[in-house]
């Protein structure tokens, strides 16, 4: 299994977790993955969500707005 991959377990576990202030279906899936890999880049997330860059830049900024997610360089991290 690739590190890119989630298991159901690693999945059930992040979503218990979820954050209530996220709106978003975009913004769960994007926060999800970021909790369950711990970090990713921006091509990181658009290969393995099969997401635009576009769609994801705003998703991003929400979740950092919100305190949930921050920007390391190149890599996205979880902060919540």
């Amino acid at each position: 299994m690739s590190t890119s991959e989630l298991t159901f377990e690693q999945t059930s576990a992040a979503e218990r977790t979820l954050p209530d202030e996220i709106d978003s279906t975009g913004s769960k899936l994007v926060y999800l993955y970021l909790h369950t890999t711990d970090e990713a880049t921006i091509d990181e997330l658009q290969s393995s969500l099969r997401m635009r860059q576009l769609a994801l830049f705003p998703y991003l900024e929400t979740l950092t707005n919100e305190g949930l997610v921050e920007r390391d360089g190149e890599r996205y991290v979880c902060c919540a």
